[in-house]
């Protein structure tokens, strides 16, 4: 396979099109930021020690074999690292990776133009995988399975297929409701993994790893404290950060201790367990307009004024982790921890059966 130093300039002639469809493009200052704290081998990925195990066995065989790794499918909620660990698989193997989205696929010729540029080895990395459409998939079938890609020339009685070679790359894919994906192109992944929540201990490491990149002084209770209120996850741990960072620089002498980032996070409305505004919004709404539940997920998307997929993909899954919220058959309910951690009181008879 070809390394990266090796590899011929892709040239500045890629279609506009093409360039909008894929590749990372960053915008501003933030952005810089944030790719700067993502690591870029799998030695500095902090947590996902079973997945980082396998990968590492993965990327060893296939450089041994000077073959293009099997295709990835990473599933779990977002800020866990699915983005960063397509990253670090383009960079253990030493080949170049292309970065798009499902929504930004609307066509054929969109996902043709991408594979085409492709070189040998290449990583191409989709985000929201679930949302591509039925006919990007049936492209795709056969580039990752084959290798090639069936195009139709004309149309009507005379329209006829060719079918072109692509050269082998890795796809990784990565989504948050695995579900949705079909099952056909589910299972063209070689290898499947679901990211879990981090811990704390986790979380720490990753915030003093971003912590030093970014030039912060700290305490390690400091960071500790961060940790805790990190819903489980790398990138609100990494968020939570530069606010309190920002926090210690104009209220105190610029040092994150714990003491400071237990008043940066009371005044950004994170608590104790790591909920926001949003959160307490979603379980006290449910309490006090619905007598605790159960209500369902589009009543309560109104209520509340949001999209009833940011609910059910942004929300809920750490208020369930947490034991706050349930989903029953008939809709979603507090319990009584929940309830205890508001202070909102007994829980109606109705809500004992949960």
């Amino acid at each position: 396979m070809k390394s990266r130093k090796s590899r011929k300039s892709r040239g500045s002639d890629r279609m506009d099109d093409e360039s909008r469809l894929a590749d990372p493009i960053v915008h501003n200052e933030d952005q810089d930021i944030e790719v700067s704290l993502r690591p870029r081998q799998l030695a500095d990925f902090i947590g996902q020690e079973p997945l980082k195990e396998q990968l590492q066995i993965f990327i060893e065989a296939a450089q041994t074999r000077h073959e293009a790794l099997d295709h990835v499918l990473l599933v779990g909620p977002p800020g866990l690292g699915k983005t960063t660990l397509a990253g670090i698989i383009a960079s253990e193997m030493g080949v170049s990776i292309r970065t798009t989205s499902g929504p930004a696929l609307e066509r054929k010729a969109d996902i043709a133009a991408i594979l085409t540029n492709l070189e040998e080895g290449d990583v191409l990395f989709i985000d929201e995988i679930h949302r591509l459409g039925r006919s990007i998939e049936e492209v795709l079938y056969p580039a990752m399975e084959d290798y090639q890609l069936d195009i139709i020339i004309g149309q009507g009685p005379s329209a006829r297929t060719i079918r072109l070679d692509v050269p082998p790359f890795t796809m990784v894919g990565a989504t948050t409701r695995t579900g949705l994906i079909t099952t056909p192109l589910r299972d063209r992944f070689g290898v499947t993994h679901r990211l879990d929540y981090y811990n704390g201990e986790e979380l720490a490491r990753i915030a003093g790893r971003s912590a030093s990149i970014l030039g912060v002084e700290f305490e390690e209770e400091g960071l500790r404290e961060i940790a805790g209120r990190s819903r489980g996850t790398p990138r609100v741990c990494n968020r939570l950060l530069k606010r309190v960072r920002d926090y210690a620089q104009v209220k105190a002498d610029g040092r994150v201790t714990a003491g400071i980032a237990g008043k940066a996070l009371a005044l950004f409305e994170v608590d104790s367990e790591g909920l926001d505004r949003t959160d307490r919004e979603i379980l006290r709404l449910i309490i006090e307009k619905f007598d605790g539940g159960p209500v369902g997920l589009s009543t309560l998307a109104v209520a509340i004024g949001e999209e009833r997929d940011t609910i059910e993909d942004v929300y809920e899954p750490y208020l369930l982790q947490k034991g706050l919220l349930q989903r029953t058959p008939r809709g979603r309910v507090v319990t009584r921890l929940a309830r205890e951690h508001l202070g909102a009181g007994s829980p109606s008879a109705g809500e004992q059966l949960f």
